[in-house]
C-alpha cells in the first residue's frame, strides 16, 4: 500500500537522514517518510506531539527498523498532545486505507477506541507504545519497562535524594496519559506499603503539565510556592526539562529527578538540581514497535501470550500478559543516569 505524499516543510536536521518531509496543510499533522519500493508496506507512527523530541526519538527507531525491514514508515501526530486530534489522524488514515500499521502513543487510553476499533476491523494491525490505549483498542502494547520498577524506582531514588526528609511533588503530563498515571499508582503504593520509611516523605501535590513546556513551567512556579517540598518527580522528558530550567532561574534548593533525556538534562545532573534521573533508550521503543507491527502483519505472532519475534538487533522478544489483562511486549529495565555516567550519554540521545 502506498500512502498519498504531502511536501511542504522540513523537520529538524536530527530527524531529516535520507527523509523526505512534508505536511498536510491546515491537517494539524506532520509526515516523515523514506524512499521505499511502491510496493512496500506502510507503517504509521502516530505521535502523542510531533514537536515533542522524545517522540522524535522514537520515530528515529521506527524509522531505522522499518529501513532495515523494507517498510515504508510515516512519521504523524498533533501539534499539541491532545486526544481528540490524535483521533482526527487516526480516522484520516483509515479513510485512506493505505496503511498496513498504526503504532500509537495515546494521549488518552479510551478516547481513541472507537477510531482504533474501526482500524482493527478494516485490516489495519493496532499496536500502542509508551503510553497505552486499553486492551479493547490494540493488538498489543510496547512497554518501555516494567511500570511497578518505574514508579518504585522514582519514589526510592527522591527518598534518597532527600534523605527522607521532605514532601514530594510530581509533575505529570495529562491527567488521561495511562502510562503516567500507572506509574504514579506504584509510586504511591510504595508508599502505602512502607509507611516507616516515607514517614516524613509523603506525596503532598500532583500537578498536570500536559506534556507542554509553557504550561509545565507555570506549574513548577506553583510547586515551588509550597515550602512543604522538596523534591519534584516528573515522569515525563518535557516535564523534567520545564521543572529543571524553573528551579536554575528561581535559584530554589528544591531538588528534581523523574525520567528525561540524557541530551536534555545533562548540564542539570551536573549542577546538582537533578542529582539522578531515570529512562530507557527511546529510539529502542520505536525501533521495537516497527519490528513488532511488522511480525503482526506477516503473521510472525497475533499478539497473544507466548509469541516470539525477532525484533532485529533486540533479539529475540516475547509477549507476555500485562496488567490490564491484554498482552505486551516489553523492552526492558529503566537506567539510572547520574554525574558518573551522563557524559557518556549526553550526546547519545
Amino acid at each position: 500500500m502506498k500512502l498519498r505524499r504531502f511536501f511542504s516543510l522540513t523537520l529538524s536536521s536530527a530527524m531529516c537522514m535520507s527523509m523526505l518531509i512534508g505536511c498536510a496543510s491546515g491537517s494539524d499533522r506532520q509526515e516523515t517518510h523514506t524512499n521505499m519500493p511502491q510496493d512496500s508496506e506502510t507503517y504509521a507512527f502516530v505521535a502523542k506531539d510531533v514537536q515533542n523530541p522524545y517522540m522524535q526519538k522514537v520515530y528515529e527507531g521506527f524509522d531505522k527498523a522499518c529501513g532495515e525491514a523494507g517498510i515504508t514508515p510515516v512519521y504523524t501526530g498533533p501539534e499539541s498532545a491532545t486526544p481528540q486530534k490524535q483521533i482526527e489522524i487516526i480516522n484520516r488514515l483509515v479513510e485512506e486505507g493505505e496503511v498496513d500499521g498504526i503504532a500509537v502513543a495515546a494521549n488518552d487510553a479510551d478516547a481513541l477506541q472507537p477510531v482504533l476499533t474501526e482500524a482493527i476491523n478494516s485490516g489495519i494491525n493496532v499496536i500502542s507504545l509508551d503510553s497505552a490505549v486499553n486492551k479493547d483498542s490494540r493488538q498489543l502494547h510496547i512497554q518501555q519497562a516494567d511500570p511497578e520498577q518505574i514508579g518504585r524506582n522514582l519514589i526510592r531514588n527522591a527518598y534518597e535524594i532527600i534523605d527522607g526528609e521532605g514532601g514530594i511533588a510530581i509533575l505529570s503530563a495529562t491527567k488521561q496519559a495511562s502510562n503516567q498515571n500507572l506509574w504514579i499508582e506504584w509510586m504511591e503504593k510504595e508508599i502505602e506499603e512502607n509507611p516507616d520509611k516515607y514517614k516524613n516523605t509523603p506525596i503532598v501535590k500532583i500537578a498536570y503539565g500536559d506534556d507542554d513546556f509553557t504550561k509545565s513551567a507555570s506549574e513548577t512556579q506553583g510547586i515551588l510556592s509550597n515550602k512543604d517540598v522538596k523534591i519534584i518527580i516528573a515522569p515525563t522528558t518535557m516535564g523534567i526539562q520545564a521543572a529543571a530550567s524553573v528551579i536554575e532561574q528561581s535559584g530554589s534548593d528544591v531538588k528534581l529527578t523523574g525520567l528525561g533525556l540524557p541530551s536534555a538534562i545533562y548540564q542539570y545532573i551536573e549542577s546538582g538540581i537533578c542529582p539522578s534521573m531515570y529512562l530507557w533508550n527511546p529510539i529502542d521503543i520505536g525501533y521495537l514497535a516497527a519490528y513488532t507491527l511488522d511480525a503482526l502483519v506477516n503473521n510472525e505472532i497475533t499478539g497473544a501470550v507466548g509469541d516470539a519475534f525477532t525484533a532485529g538487533s533486540l533479539g529475540e522478544k516475547s509477549v507476555t500478559a500485562d496488567d490490564s489483562g491484554g498482552t505486551e511486549v516489553i523492552l526492558g529495565s529503566p537506567f539510572k543516569f547520574d554525574i558518573t555516567n551522563i557524559g557518556e550519554w549526553k550526546s547519545v540521545y
